[in-house]
């Protein structure tokens, strides 16, 4: 153990592995947050129960990274998914795998894996401070102090591990990104990712909360195929949201400047003929019933309205009189259902920003600044992004173990 100083802005996912990884290796680390709470964003990840990482093998955790994937193969073999699971296990916390690869603490409770990341960076040299870090002053090159409100600290390196721009109320409020500009870094602009869309179409609101389970859904501009998944959705007052839509908005370049479709289906394992010929067995059983009554054992109830006003067909109208004509419109519009894209929601209720600091700027074998010696970055203040699915706070662990296992 040397006697350095080394400062880390941030007690997020990244800021704890990176004091982790520096506790055993240097004489000080003192850890600057501004909230009280410390891990705050891990604490509501996974809607409370924290999807901490992915079992994919790291080709296919790389495929998962969107943005800069090439920027993480040391990282990822740094401080690996089996890596994180060993930790919190070794912290009292087992993990478990569910559907996709995604990895959650076996307790359900996000907090667990919040308190193991504390306990893990805890220690006698690890101390805690609550203030709001302002900059970092350099001399002859190389990192001297951290500023921040109440004065400033004398170290001999920092890691900028403050988050992105997404859940402001967690602290993440782009601060990392004033410090690194002052410091001559190129900042690539940060835009929502994984992120809710929001469409003209009105009915959208009518379905509010109405979720759909194993739909796919094809996105197009200028008539070119863009991104299709197959899963889960939902409709909510604005648009459309849920895991393929998430995954989706990471695919949506200059999404609110130029319009994109988003075409659902809504039986993919069906294709026209056969959805026809189970409309038309559920219309035979459901005898003289109006239309609006007879989709129940196809369609959610809540769907039914808006399907059969987009078809064009009568909602009274018995369904012994409907023409095979508009049968088939019927069956067009559920493998169909067409909305249009015209932006996101704000980039504070996105789960990760796109951009940040330039990867080209930093060292990938060690997260080191080009630009300042001393100078290290962790987590999504790095323009690094993945899909859901563990993928991005494993970005954040990887980087910030390497990060303080290289200070």
């Amino acid at each position: 153990m040397d006697e350095r100083h080394i400062v880390i802005i941030g007690a997020g996912a990244a800021g704890l592995v990176a004091a982790y990884a520096l506790k055993n290796r240097v004489g000080t680390v003192t850890v600057i947050e501004r909230n009280k709470i410390l891990a705050r964003k891990v604490r509501i990840t996974g809607k409370g129960r924290c999807n901490v990482t992915n079992i994919a093998d790291r080709e296919e955790m790389l495929d998962n990274i969107t943005r800069n994937r090439r920027f993480m193969y040391s990282a990822l073999s740094s401080f690996s998914n089996y890596d994180v699971m060993a930790l919190l296990d070794e912290m009292g916390v087992p993990t478990k795998v569910e559907r996709g690869g995604r990895v959650f603490p076996e307790s359900d409770s996000a907090k667990d894996v919040a308190d193991a990341l504390i306990k893990a960076a805890s220690a006698d040299n690890v101390k805690f401070i609550t203030a709001k870090a302002t900059g970092v002053e350099v001399t002859d090159g190389a990192v001297s102090a951290v500023l921040y409100d109440r004065g400033r600290i004398e170290c001999d390196g920092v890691i900028v591990a403050t988050g992105g721009k997404s859940y402001p109320l967690t602290g993440s409020d782009g601060m990392g990104y004033r410090i690194a500009k002052k410091l001559g870094h190129t900042i690539v602009e940060p835009k929502p990712s994984l992120v809710p869309l929001v469409t003209k179409e009105k009915w959208v609101a009518d379905l509010m909360g109405l979720a759909l389970k194993n739909i796919s859904i094809t996105f197009t501009t200028d008539g070119k195929k863009v991104y299709t998944d197959f899963g889960e959705m939902l409709f909510t007052h604005f648009g459309i949201s849920g895991p393929v839509i998430l995954s989706a908005s990471a695919h949506l370049d200059g999404v609110g400047e130029r319009e994109y479709k988003a075409s659902i289906d809504l039986k993919p394992a069906l294709d026209e003929k056969q959805l026809d010929a189970r409309i038309l067995r559920d219309f035979e059983e459901a005898g003289k019933k109006h239309l609006i009554n007879a989709l129940d054992k196809l369609l959610p109830k809540a769907l039914i309205p808006v399907i059969i006003e987009l078809s064009a067909i009568d909602p009274h109208k018995e369904v012994t009189q409907i023409t095979k004509a508009q049968r088939s419109q019927l069956g067009r519009i559920i493998k169909n259902l067409t909305l249009t894209v015209t932006g996101t929601r704000p980039i504070e209720e996105a789960i990760v920003t796109s951009g940040g600091i330039s990867c080209s700027e930093i060292n990938p074998s060690t997260m080191e600044s080009k630009l300042v010696k001393g100078l290290f970055f962790a987590g999504e203040v790095i323009d690094v992004d993945a899909y859901t699915g563990g993928f991005n706070l494993q970005i954040a662990f990887s980087t910030g173990y390497l990060a303080g296992s290289k200070v």
